[in-house]
């Protein structure tokens, strides 16, 4: 018998009229009582970080030689700031300099900042954020994940109290509501306004009314040939004249809407390999709401992947399918891909390729902040609450990973100078999110992320455990070069645990999402590339990247030559659907899934 992950929920037996509905447990009030603490630490669970507080002020406290070593710092900083401010007093121009890692801090960057005294607030915060980040680190006997997240919390708390987020301490804010005789504030308050009123309506920010579905994007035309309650199928028209024979199945994220690879035709991943000549379809995933609270891993396996999978075979017939997963997307491509092997079915495809996707999840990198047992034990009851984990909780969660950039400067922007980012098609697309059902994102979470079950081959499918180490078929895998979601060595590591003797890693510059997107052509993109054979030795990530070919420009090319050399032949295109197989047109792409709020 597979043995169970009792962090994991079982599902619970249905109701009966007889039985009616079922007590409230113990369990059942732990959970509202921390849904409701939730609500009042935006999610963020206090004992993960009271904890690693706890036990960095202890070992701190059994550290006489560090603490000294403090106090010498405290005064050295101290002194230099002063000895800064004397300098600054004199009325020369001088850069407050680097910051605590040695690096010019864009956000002094200006002329501005030269003169005093706006140069010591700086040479202050520089000096006090320096101070602060040697305190947490050093410390004996702290642990490393304990060590990790308290310097997570300083940089969200030094992000936030930087003198270039307040107009009082800002010089170029001061200049520019001068020129503009306050004027900036006037529209950043407009602009906050608005911001409410879209929060509290749950309305798309503005101009993303200029990106619409199915016309500006998600607009490369094709028909929804199969529907079920989880997922419809859109197959694409073709372009060419003649298709290579193995057809391509895309399995998008669920957390995200599927058209980030389909945006505008310049950008769209879809377009792109359809002009050159292949079969692609495309699974468009439901937006659940709380009637799907119980829809779990296996479902997302079975009426997802597999039903997709299905659907292609029956409408070309006779053909292995190239498989590509885009980030949870290529998990669950990775799981569907074991199981097929551990059930004897293989042969069903043809390749594999995966973008920014994990399969090992012991080093997730900075989101290893928010999975915990504590942290994910407050998420659990939220979702429990609502059935669901709303979109902006999760996009709340990636922002503060970059909170400089994600939330700070952009408060700056729009609030204070008044200035808000011209709307593209990739901000569009990211502010249409998703929802996700509560069963799928706990075992998710717990199985995947905390207790890494699909590496170590203890993940099971309908009870069955899967193994990497079953799948075969050659594999193309793309990491991304600054990638907060996926780490590109963390997407590496599959290379140590799948048996495929094709294999190829690329990684591209960029993040999770603008690395991808990146459009056939792209002057400011570069990547790196190297395959190897099952019988090559396995490099490290670091000796991988001294060994791996650079090459200038976007890597679409370079996959797309890679599918190109492994389909069989040219054919005539496949008929739209196959209706006397089940699969006839529903719909004009982009579908109704789509579509969904």
């Amino acid at each position: 018998m597979t043995p169970k992950n009792p962090r994991v929920p079982a599902k619970a037996a249905p109701a009966t009229a007889a039985s009616g509905p079922a007590a409230p447990t113990t369990q059942d009030f732990d959970r509202e009582f921390r849904a409701q603490l939730a609500q009042m630490t935006a999610g963020l669970a206090p004992t993960a970080f009271t904890t690693a507080w706890a036990d960095w002020a202890m070992h701190l406290a059994l550290s006489p030689a560090r603490q000294a070593e403090l106090r010498q710092e405290l005064a050295a900083r101290s002194a230099d700031t002063w000895a800064f401010a004397l300098r600054a007093l004199g009325g020369e121009p001088i850069a407050p300099g680097e910051d605590f890692e040695g690096k010019a801090d864009r956000r002094f960057a200006g002329t501005a900042w030269t003169h005093w005294p706006f140069n010591v607030y700086a040479r202050a915060y520089q000096n006090s954020a320096a101070l602060l980040n040697d305190t947490v680190q050093g410390v004996g006997g702290v642990t490393d994940y304990h060590a990790q997240l308290l310097e997570f919390a300083l940089r969200m708390l030094l992000d936030a109290s930087s003198p270039a987020n307040a107009l009082a301490t800002n010089p170029e804010l001061l200049a520019l509501t001068q020129a503009e005789q306050g004027q900036n504030l006037v529209r950043g308050v407009q602009n906050w306004i608005e911001d409410l009123r879209t929060m509290s309506e749950g309305t798309a920010p503005a101009g993303t009314e200029a990106f619409e579905v199915g016309k500006q994007v998600a607009a490369t035309p094709g028909k929804v040939v199969f529907r079920n309650e989880l997922i419809e199928l859109i197959q694409y028209a073709p372009t060419t004249k003649t298709t290579h024979a193995e057809p391509l199945l895309i399995v998008p994220a669920w957390i995200m809407k599927y058209y980030i690879l389909d945006l505008s035709a310049r950008n769209s991943l879809v377009k792109y390999l359809v002009d050159q000549g292949h079969t692609v379809f495309m699974v468009s995933w439901k937006n659940p709401d709380q009637s799907d609270r119980d829809v779990g891993m296996d479902d997302y396996v079975d009426h997802g992947f597999r039903a997709a999978l299905d659907a292609v075979n029956a409408i070309v017939p006779r053909r292995a399918v190239h498989a590509v997963g885009y980030c949870i997307g290529g998990t669950l491509l990775a799981i569907g891909a074991a199981a097929l092997a551990r059930d004897g079915e293989a042969g069903r495809l043809a390749s594999v390729s995966m973008f920014a996707a994990q399969t090992d999840f012991s080093e997730p990198g900075e989101l290893a902040f928010f999975i915990n047992p504590s942290q994910l034990a407050l998420l659990e009851a939220t979702m429990h609450r609502k059935g669901v984990l709303e979109s902006r909780q999760m996009g709340g969660a990636f922002a503060l990973l970059r909170s400089q950039d994600l939330v700070w400067q952009p408060i700056v922007d729009n609030y204070l100078k008044g200035k808000r980012d011209a709307m593209i098609d990739l901000m569009a697309w990211n502010a249409d999110g998703t929802r996700m059902p509560w069963r799928m994102h706990t075992e998710y979470l717990y199985r995947l992320y905390l207790d890494n079950e699909l590496a170590t081959n203890r993940f099971p499918v309908h009870g069955k455990l899967v193994r990497l180490s079953d799948i075969g078929v050659p594999m193309f895998l793309v990491g991304t070069e600054t990638d907060h979601v996926a780490p590109w060595k963390s997407v590496y590591k599959t290379d140590n645990l799948v048996r495929s003797d094709d294999f190829t890693f690329l990684l591209t510059s960029g993040g999770h999402n603008a690395g991808i997107v990146s459009g056939p052509v792209h002057p400011k993109r570069h990547y790196r590339i190297k395959s190897r054979r099952l019988k090559d030795p396995h490099l490290a990530p670091e000796d991988w990247l001294e060994a791996a070919t650079r090459h200038e420009g976007s890597w679409w090319p370079a996959w797309q030559a890679w599918l190109a050399a492994h389909s069989t032949s040219q054919v005539k295109p496949p008929a739209m659907g196959a209706p006397a197989k089940g699969y006839a047109a529903i719909e004009d792409a982009p579908g109704a899934y789509v579509r969904q709020r």
